[in-house]
């Protein structure tokens, strides 16, 4: 598995050209950066970002997803070539997708990773704190998450899975403000999880978080032959990547903590962000480029599968995550084991 390059055109303006089998970025007119097609397995463009009709048929033809989104990092549209893979697995995957029992599974160990992952970041900010009180109150949160662990193999049905999730994810949220920096509270609180818009800064930054883990599992997902649309846990809609957001879940937690990091080390300031009329808060260009560059880096960070037992990038666990959800929906293996980062 090679970990090709996404690439991220977060400046304003921008405009892509093809030129001699390259990516040609300029802004004005005046060439900024020149990336070679064969490094790319997707370009992902936030705001307004103009792209030629040539190099849009290149990407297309070379299997390289182009995805548009808006400034907040909301998915607007994807162009993406014909579609490959095993058109076997995707029969499977409608069945199995029809089939009530092995739907609630799945979805019980895509919540079971979210959950998971979230006590990770309650417990390491615990171990971390410096205050007593901060303390106490992540190791309840933590207590918390794992109630809702335990509760989830009774549940019966999906609403009731869904009932578990939500319980856990307003717990959990309500710790975040005591993993930033006290100094940083006052510019980062957090009064739960708010989207489209987000109302403050935090929901901003993890809203543009996870818009790149979004791209990459559904990247995932199509690079190893499943439809993306057809998901288990997430409800099914037109124009809803239901699979993507099912496998994304066991991600959201990591993205969590990237921006925690972001936040508490100060290479995200109060001063990254705009307010607009309503009270919508957005991501400037500077602070989306230096997101991106920490995301990309963070990527490269080797961590052990606890399947594989061997390093595996970041950035390739979402492939490795799709394959064994194709494993399992072919009936390879029996049960879909969703990432537990340590």
């Amino acid at each position: 598995m090679h970990l090709l390059n996404t690439l991220y055109v977060t400046q304003p303006e921008s405009y892509l050209r093809l030129e001699n089998k390259t990516v040609r970025i300029e802004i004005e007119r005046e060439l900024r950066m020149q990336v070679p097609l064969h490094h790319l397995s997707s370009i992902v463009c936030f705001g307004h970002v103009g792209i030629s009709l040539p190099l849009m048929h290149t990407l297309a033809e070379s299997g390289v997803a182009l995805v548009m989104l808006d400034g907040n990092g909301r998915f607007k549209a994807r162009l993406e070539g014909a579609t490959s893979g095993n058109v076997l697995l995707r029969l499977d995957q409608h069945r199995r997708a029809a089939d009530a029992v092995f739907s609630l599974e799945i979805a019980r160990s895509c919540i079971a990773g979210k959950i998971k992952n979230a006590r990770q970041v309650l417990l390491r900010g615990a171990r971390e704190a410096k205050e007593e009180e901060d303390e106490r109150a992540l190791s309840r949160g933590a207590d918390d998450l794992a109630a809702s662990l335990r509760a989830l193999p009774a549940q019966a049905s999906l609403d009731a899975l869904r009932g578990i999730e939500g319980d856990a994810a307003h717990k959990y949220f309500g710790q975040i403000n005591r993993l930033v920096k006290p100094d940083q509270r006052m510019h980062f609180a957090m009064d739960g999880r708010t989207r489209r818009p987000p109302l403050d800064r935090m929901n901003a930054l993890m809203s543009f978080l996870y818009s790149m883990w979004m791209n990459d599992c559904r990247s995932a997902l199509e690079s190893v032959g499943l439809d993306p649309q057809i998901g288990f846990l997430h409800t099914v809609r037109p124009g809803r990547a239901a699979l993507a957001l099912d496998l994304m879940e066991e991600f959201r937690p990591l993205a969590d903590r990237l921006a925690l990091t972001l936040i508490n080390r100060g290479q995200i300031s109060a001063g990254d962000f705009s307010i607009r009329e309503g009270g919508a808060v957005s991501l400037e260009p500077n602070g989306r480029k230096t997101v991106v560059v920490a995301f990309q880096e963070r990527k490269q960070e080797e961590l052990t599968h606890p399947l594989l037992a061997q390093p595996v990038p970041l950035g390739l666990i979402p492939l490795v995550q799709a394959r064994l959800l194709a494993r399992t929906i072919r009936g390879d293996i029996e049960t879909y084991v969703p990432f537990i980062m340590r």
